[in-house]
This record gives structure tokens, sequence and C-alpha cells, in this order.
């Protein structure tokens, strides 16, 4: 049976595993989750299903897409994992991510419920990081949405230590995920017909994308 990963997703996830690992070893991930009031089962649950649910995409419907010039596809085969062009059909399935998606989402809820956050002040800054991430995301031709790593990370510790130096870290989890997920991918819906891309998943790869480092390094930081 084929696998449906390509060489390159297979060396990627193998990579964030070994990832995980290190962190959990240095104390690193320990140490943001503690400040979240997560005991070590919960953070162990939390990791590994973001992990293993980075490798489950949801459909949700298909849409009509545009083939992007041949010149800007080859642009984007560049460094030294170099990702194989999916065949372009002219569709483009639009899925949700559970590891990149739905595990941040739930514990964004989560926290909204067991934390003492007043909803203006989750209002305010899930809607600061969503206004950054569109505007610093660029659609990437048959890729998908990309974003400068730190920038919405940092966006949402500098505002969640503004409006709630007390709550900071739960706030900035929060608004660093569901600001990314908001303003980098539901926001840019209109673009993945552009993007040339059979397949689109918001939420991304899932869990060391943009939005799970963006939750850790947002806690760390506030």
């Amino acid at each position: 049976m084929r696998s449906p990963f390509s060489p390159a997703e297979l060396l990627l996830l193998v990579f964030a595993v070994a990832l995980v690992l290190v962190f959990i070893h240095v104390g690193i991930l320990s140490v943001a989750f503690e400040k979240l009031g997560l005991s070590q089962s919960s953070v162990f649950l939390l990791l590994f299903s973001s992990l293993f649910g980075s490798a489950i995409n949801v459909p949700l419907f298909m849409i009509n897409a545009e083939r992007p010039p041949a010149d800007v596809l080859q642009q984007r085969v560049r460094g030294l994992l170099r990702l194989p062009v999916a065949e372009f059909t002219g569709k483009t399935i639009v899925a949700v991510n559970v590891g990149g998606c739905l595990v941040p989402l739930g514990f964004s809820l989560y926290l909204m419920g067991a934390r003492p956050l007043p909803f203006a002040h989750v209002v305010m800054g899930v809607a600061t990081v969503a206004l950054v991430a569109r505007i610093m995301s660029r659609p990437i031709a048959g890729l998908g949405i990309g974003m400068p790593i730190l920038v919405a990370p940092l966006t949402a510790a500098v505002v969640s230590l503004l409006l709630n130096f007390e709550q900071s870290a739960p706030l900035a989890y929060i608004s660093g995920t569901l600001g990314v997920l908001i303003g980098a991918d539901l926001l840019r819906l209109g673009d993945i017909r552009k993007l040339g891309a059979p397949f689109a998943s918001i939420g991304g790869a899932g869990t060391f994308d943009g939005i799970f480092i963006t939750g850790i390094v947002a806690v760390l930081l506030a």
C-alpha cells in the first residue's frame, strides 16, 4: 500500500516527534503549560493529541480553483527539501486539520471557561492578532497561506500583557491560536481559489505549524 505521506512529509513528522521529546526533556514545554495551570498528564495529552491529530484532515467542501502560472509553482521548489508538486485538477478540497485547528480551538475554549478572563479582553486580543495575521500572511501558490512564524506570538504576548497582566499566559495562548486561525486561515479562504492547490487545510500541517508554535511561544513570552 502506498504511503499517504511524501518522503519530505515523513521526514518532517519524524523531526516533529524528535523536537517534542527534546522540548519535554529540557522542560520548555512544561514551563509553558505550567503557566496555563496544566498537570503533567494534561500536558502529554495535549501535546500528543496535537501531534497525531496533525495527520488527520476532515474534508469540509470542494471549490473550483484557478491554476497559477507554471513559473510561480517552480519558485516554491527550493531549499534542501524539494516538495513534490501534486496534480492539479481544477478543484480544491477544503478541510479542517484536527491537530492544528480543532485541538487548539478546544483548548482555547477550555481556558476561557477555566480562567477568569474578561470576554472583552479575549475579543480585543484575538481581533488584534487576527488583524496582524491577515496583513502579514501571504498566499503561496501550490501550497497554502504562509506567514513569518514569530509575528503572531510576539503580537499575542504584547497585547496580552497590556490587556491583562495577571492572566497574560492563557490570554496569549487564546489570542495567538484563535487570531492566527481567523486572520491567516478563515479570512484568507477567498485566496484559496488562486493557489492552485488540490488540498487546503484550515490549521495547516498541524502540531508544529504556525498555530501550535504561536500558542507555545506566546505563553512563554507573556
